[in-house]
């Protein structure tokens, strides 16, 4: 303070400073002293901090509202009063309408004195949706119904930022941001996600073959899998066999096995098309995988080749004398 060598910070009362519940409290200006607060549940509060005393501003009586945006609090010289000016959203037909409302503290009352000239379409943005709207779309993604539902809100990094638990609130008063996730929790316990069936695989049985029945496996082809280390060293000796790319049963050779990262990971499986059906000349994305004419070459996954007896077509097979 001027005039003084020192000065001391003072712990003064607040509102809800004792409360046992935890609390949010949004400072949203000051005015010669008098600080204008608000709390959720659209709760607002007038508090001094010199005379530690504070004031619950009364509650704005118009349905549907889904937020209010305070724009502050003011000095009117010309009536000697003070004043709140806030912004609602109100739901009107679908349509997000803002309101202004001022509220004085002479008459300790609100008055609207207008709307902002604009809506904006509930559906244009999921911020404005309540939380059980957004458990309706859901639902008829995922099947779990909405009283069974819970949503928990995840940043781009993974870290979880809050559980959505009042199904009255707009989604965008948990503050979502571009690249944050919902992750679905079910809490039915006769759903088939309970006890982590659709994420925990370890759960699952698992069907396993033996090299001895998988070579006496009928048919002049077998698809290329792999459920072991087995059939993974299988592939390698595939280079060169004749094989059927699905879909399109086209015919080629198998020109390159192994991993291709600029593609993706796991095994990949380069043939060369007898017939011009492919994208490149073994060459994808400045990477030579095998050569082969140009626009006869393909990069595939395993499941999509059989190897086997595909002898090349004549091309004349087909048509009628």
């Amino acid at each position: 303070m001027h005039g003084q060598s020192d000065s001391t910070a003072v712990d003064l009362d607040y509102p809800f400073e004792k409360t046992r519940e935890r609390v949010w409290i949004e400072f949203n200006g000051s005015c010669n002293g008098l600080v204008y607060i608000t709390v959720p549940d659209f709760m607002m509060y007038l508090w001094n901090p010199a005379t530690r005393k504070s004031m619950k501003l009364p509650d704005i009586k118009m349905p549907n509202i889904l937020y209010i945006n305070t724009c502050g609090i003011g000095y009117d010289n010309c009536i000697d009063d003070y004043k709140v000016v806030v912004f609602l959203g109100v739901d009107v037909d679908t349509f997000i309408q803002e309101r202004v409302e001022v509220y004085t503290l002479r008459t300790h009352s609100w008055r609207r004195i207008g709307d902002c000239p604009h809506s904006l379409q509930v559906t244009d943005s999921g911020k404005f949706l309540t939380v059980e709207a957004v458990k309706e779309k859901m639902w008829k993604k995922c099947g779990t119904s909405v009283n069974s539902m819970g949503l928990e809100l995840y940043d781009e990094m993974g870290a979880k930022v809050s559980e959505l638990s009042d199904n009255s609130r707009p989604l965008g008063f948990y503050s979502p941001q571009d690249g944050y996730r919902l992750q679905v929790i079910d809490f039915d316990p006769s759903s088939v996600t309970s006890g982590g069936w659709l994420e925990d695989t370890s759960l699952v049985e698992k069907y396993k073959i033996s090299e001895e029945a998988y070579d006496k496996l009928d048919g002049k082809y077998q698809t290329i899998t792999w459920r072991n280390s087995v059939q993974k060293s299988r592939l390698v000796e595939l280079n060169g066999d004749r094989c059927q790319v699905e879909p399109g049963e086209k015919r080629g050779v198998v020109k390159f096995v192994g991993q291709a990262e600029i593609l993706g990971p796991g095994f990949w499986i380069g043939v060369q098309y007898d017939e011009p059906l492919g994208k490149h000349d073994g060459m994808v994305k400045g990477t030579r995988f095998f050569d082969c004419p140009p626009l006869h070459g393909a990069m595939v996954r395993p499941d999509k080749v059989q190897v086997g007896d595909y002898p090349e077509r004549d091309p004349f097979e087909e048509e009628e004398i």
